[in-house]
């Protein structure tokens, strides 16, 4: 059975610094961060999303690192095969998001981007 959203906009429904309640994606974030090496990682994730899931997010984490360090939007989308509307879209996260990208990038070195499909 789908689950029923309510009819909040998203950015009702974000959860804000300073408020107690749990939600389940606070669950899901203690969980994820309770493991300890990449592998466990792999396998976590493994279970949690879909193949095309994993694979969606791995390229918006190459896209951050790209973008980052300045590459052109079109030029990603050749690189990587990424849509032009996922590369705005993270592009518009790193400039005007809530800082996530960002922290993950200065805390591995930058190393988001690179690969290419």
């Amino acid at each position: 059975m789908k689950r029923k959203r309510s009819p909040r906009s998203r950015s009702e429904g974000r959860r804000r610094p300073g408020r107690a309640r749990s939600t389940p994606a606070d669950e899901l974030f203690r969980a994820v961060l309770s493991l300890g090496t990449v592998e466990e990682c792999r396998r976590f994730f493994a279970d949690l999303c879909t193949p095309a899931e994993l694979e969606a997010l791995g390229d918006r984490w190459v896209v951050a690192g790209l973008v980052d360090r300045g590459v052109p939007y079109r030029e990603i989308h050749e690189r990587t095969g990424v849509s032009t509307a996922t590369v705005t879209r993270v592009g518009r996260a790193l400039g005007f998001g809530e800082g996530g990208y960002r922290i993950a990038l200065q805390r591995v070195g930058g190393k988001g981007g690179g690969r290419g499909k």
